[in-house]
């Protein structure tokens, strides 16, 4: 989205209240969105009709997977924000998501330990 598009002013900030751009709506429970949410557009045959120019923006920049702190840089609007306008493309079937898969570090067994103690105590 370009600041020529009316909504943004680079002195004075966005000219649309984000309370407005949602029509007061809040980041929905059901899809856990987080900041590195990858988000990605859906190939479509035609182009989506109904969009508010926020939501057209967002389909543009995910054609290739970006997080959801990247949109709200790029797009200009808070966070909040972009988890419910994300969230309405995904009930519309535009863009899938992807949590990055968080794999708790494996603790090291009593084994190992054992022996990097030894190991130390040796030097």
């Amino acid at each position: 989205m370009s600041a020529d598009d009316g909504w943004y002013d680079e002195a004075a900030g966005p000219l649309v209240r984000p309370y407005t751009i949602t029509s007061g709506r809040t980041p929905s429970d059901a899809a856990r969105l987080d900041l590195s949410t990858q988000v990605m557009t859906l190939r479509t045959e035609q182009e989506p009709v109904g969009l508010g120019p926020e939501h057209v923006a967002i389909v543009q920049l995910c054609r290739h997977p970006v997080s959801i702190a990247e949109i709200a840089v790029y797009v200009k609007i808070p966070l909040g924000v972009v988890r419910v306008l994300v969230g309405d493309l995904i009930e519309r079937g535009l863009v899938i998501t992807r949590s990055p898969t968080h794999h708790p570090a494996q603790s090291p067994d009593l084994e190992t330990l054992q022996a990097v103690l030894d190991g130390l105590i040796k030097y």
